[in-house]
């Protein structure tokens, strides 16, 4: 347990780091973005394809893939239900900024720092789930329920997630997994160098991008949505830990994947469907710092 409180204490540590280098000047606001193409153009796709390579995906593990979606599916039905009376712009805004997991930039580092190789496949198989929801599908569904020029689109989504470099890493390793195709040695040596890191960067990227709000009004929407959001994953945590008929270590994983913070495409989406980016941006802080507390202490907890 010491172990996983001190590597928890030096990721929250990086935050913090981060944070503090933007709000001396060192760090612009506009190297957020800089940040983020490293982190997801080259060290997250590196550090999936060497944690990745060389593992054997049992084609029953592939349920994992549907655990990640169906989780997005689920946070999505269950605000639409709660704001059915609701102004159709609230109803797309909650609906939006409750979907999906913002994994590999954020839960891909502890899976990759506490788990190693298992844990690092599962996370892949359930991120893979997952960008169905965040990389597209929750941006269709939203529009189409705030009724703009855009509607649900299967092509659109399609489109989404084949330029997403993580994605398409995913699908690649997955495909060669399943053939039995191994790598290059040198592939996986220059991929293993990049993708160490994957962790530092991610959580330094977090610290300059993070973003507090002071209003009363949006401290109130951003707490029914987290109450909801964080309610529902722990029951899925216990769920998947206790009942999945999955190795003990397939499960740790599981268990904390699911307190993942709010997907880091939400704001971007959310500006894009005409609402308050300001409000998403803060409630994606706020996610990131709630999601940290919650799987240190599952990390505690089930390993």
């Amino acid at each position: 347990m010491g172990v996983i409180l001190m590597r928890a204490a030096c990721f929250i540590a990086v935050i913090v780091l981060g944070h503090i280098l933007r709000r001396t000047g060192f760090f612009k606001e506009e190297d957020f973005h800089v940040l983020s193409k490293i982190v997801l153009k080259i060290t997250l796709p590196a550090a999936i394809i060497s944690s990745v390579s060389g593992s054997k995906i049992d084609p029953s593990l592939l349920v994992i893939c549907l655990l990640g979606f169906g989780g997005g599916v689920l946070y999505m039905t269950v605000l639409y239900l709660l704001n059915l009376h609701s102004p159709k712009e609230k109803r797309a805004f909650e609906v939006l900024n409750i979907s999906g997991y913002n994994i590999g930039t954020f839960t891909m580092p502890f899976a990759q720092s506490f788990l190693g190789p298992a844990g690092m496949l599962v996370t892949s198989l359930f991120d893979t789930g997952n960008s169905f929801v965040c990389l597209g599908g929750s941006y269709s569904i939203a529009s189409m329920i705030k009724g703009g020029g855009d509607r649900f689109s299967i092509k659109k989504i399609v489109s989404t997630l084949l330029r997403s470099i993580p994605f398409d890493t995913y699908l690649l390793m997955l495909i060669l997994n399943l053939l039995q195709i191994h790598l290059p040695d040198a592939v996986t040596t220059f991929a293993g160098i990049l993708g160490n890191a994957n962790p530092f960067l991610a959580m330094l990227m977090l610290g300059v991008g993070v973003r507090f709000s002071e209003s009363r009004e949006q401290l109130g929407a951003m707490g029914r949505i987290l109450l909801v959001r964080y309610g529902i994953a722990a029951v899925l945590s216990v769920a998947f830990f206790h009942l999945l008929p999955l190795e003990l270590e397939y499960r740790q994983a599981l268990a904390f994947l699911v307190f993942s913070p709010i997907s880091a495409a939400v704001p971007a989406f959310t500006a894009d469907i005409g609402e308050d980016f300001g409000l998403s941006s803060a409630l994606n802080s706020i996610s990131a710092l709630i999601s940290i507390v919650c799987i240190v202490t599952v990390l505690v907890l089930v390993m």
